[in-house]
C-alpha cells in the first residue's frame, strides 16, 4: 500500500468514526444529524421556476444537503457507511496527490446549496477543510433567503418564521387583533389560516348588500372563531398532552377533526365534546411519557458515557500517533 493510499484509508477512518460520535451523541434525535433533504425543502418552499446558472465557485459551508444520497452522509457530510469508503477514498487520494476533479452538480435554493452529483467530492472537501469548490448550478427560485443552517429543524424555524412575518405584514392581523402569538410548529399553517378568514368572509357577506373589508373578517373571525377555541384549548390544558404544539397547531386540528364529526353525527356536537374527544384519542397516555422521560435519562447518560471514552481513546491514538512521528 502506498503513502497516498495509506493516508487516505486513515482519513475516511477519522470521517467515519466522526459520523459515528455524532450519531451516538443525538441518538435521541436523529434527524438533527441527518443530511437536508432537497425534497423535503422544496416541499416547503415550493420554488417557482428553475433556472441554469453555470459554473460558479461556491463556499463549501453553503452546501448543506443532497438531492438523492442525504442517507449516505450526517449533516456535515461525514461518511454514515463503510460500503463508501472505496470511493471516497478514490476521490481522497485525488485530492492528496492535487489531481482535479470534474465540477459538482448543485442546486441552489434560498442561498444554499443541495448536491445533485458529487457528493463524496463535497465529503472529502469539507473532511479537509477546503472552504470553495467548483460547481454547476441550477438555481430553484423562491423569494425566501434562508440562513446556514445546522439541520432541517433550522430550516423548518426558519420557515415558519418566514411565514409568520409575510402574514402578519400583509394581512395587518397583529394590527386589528393585537395578538402577536399566532404561532405554529409546521410549514404552511398561515395559509391554512387565511383560508379560514377568507371563508368566514364569505358567509359573513352573505344576504349583505355591501361587502365587508378583509381587516373586519380579521376581527370577527379572531373574536368568534378563533379565540373561542383558543380558550378552549387552554382551559383543557391540552398542550399537556401535546408537547412541542402551539395552540394554533392545536387550533387547526381541532377544526379538521370538529368538521369530520358533522359530518358523521351532525351540527349539534359541541367544541368542548369535540376537544375532550381529540385529547382522549390522539394524546400520548401520562405513563407512556413517564417511561418515555425516564429511558429518555437513562439513555443520555449512557451516550455521554460512550461518548467520553470514545473520545478519550480518539486522544490516546493521537497521544501515541504524535509520538510515534517524534521518535
Amino acid at each position: 500500500m502506498s503513502m497516498v493510499s495509506a493516508q487516505s484509508e486513515e482519513d475516511f477512518n477519522r470521517a467515519r468514526n466522526k459520523a459515528f460520535v455524532n450519531s451516538i451523541q443525538h441518538l435521541l434525535s436523529p434527524e438533527e444529524v441527518s443530511l437536508i433533504s432537497l425534497n423535503d425543502v422544496k416541499q416547503m418552499i415550493k420554488p417557482m421556476n428553475e433556472t441554469y446558472v453555470g459554473m460558479k465557485v461556491i463556499p463549501i459551508a453553503k452546501v448543506v444537503g443532497s438531492e438523492g444520497r442525504y442517507n449516505d452522509f450526517d449533516n456535515r457530510f461525514f461518511p454514515k457507511s463503510s460500503h463508501l469508503k472505496a470511493r471516497w477514498e478514490h476521490v481522497d487520494e485525488a485530492a492528496l496527490r492535487s489531481i482535479d476533479l470534474p465540477p459538482i452538480k448543485v442546486y441552489e435554493i434560498s442561498g444554499l446549496y443541495f448536491v445533485r452529483d458529487g457528493n463524496h467530492r463535497v465529503s472529502v472537501a469539507k473532511a479537509r477543510g477546503t472552504e470553495f469548490i467548483d460547481a454547476e448550478v441550477v438555481s430553484l427560485q423562491s423569494e425566501i433567503i434562508l440562513k446556514q443552517p445546522d439541520n432541517i429543524k433550522d430550516i423548518v424555524n426558519q420557515i415558519i418564521n418566514y411565514e409568520k412575518r409575510v402574514f402578519y405584514s400583509e394581512t395587518g392581523f397583529g394590527d386589528i387583533t393585537d395578538y402577536w402569538c399566532l404561532d405554529f410548529s409546521r410549514t404552511g399553517r398561515y395559509d391554512v389560516i387565511y383560508n379560514h378568514i377568507l371563508t368566514h368572509k364569505y358567509f359573513m357577506n352573505q344576504n349583505k348588500e355591501e361587502e365587508i373589508s378583509l381587516a373586519e373578517a380579521i376581527d370577527s373571525w379572531y373574536k368568534n372563531v378563533y379565540f373561542p377555541l383558543a380558550s378552549t384549548i387552554i382551559k383543557n390544558k391540552m398542550l399537556r398532552s401535546f408537547p412541542h404544539r402551539t395552540v394554533a397547531d392545536l387550533y387547526v386540528w381541532l377544526v379538521r377533526y370538529w368538521d369530520d364529526l358533522k359530518k358523521k353525527f351532525g351540527d349539534d356536537i359541541s367544541i368542548d365534546e369535540v376537544a375532550k374527544n381529540f385529547e382522549k384519542i390522539y394524546r400520548i397516555p401520562l405513563h407512556r411519557r413517564i417511561v418515555n422521560r425516564i429511558k429518555s435519562i437513562i439513555l443520555r447518560k449512557a451516550i455521554e458515557n460512550s461518548s467520553t471514552e470514545t473520545l478519550d481513546k480518539e486522544t490516546d491514538a493521537e497521544v501515541k500517533e504524535t509520538k510515534n512521528h517524534l521518535e
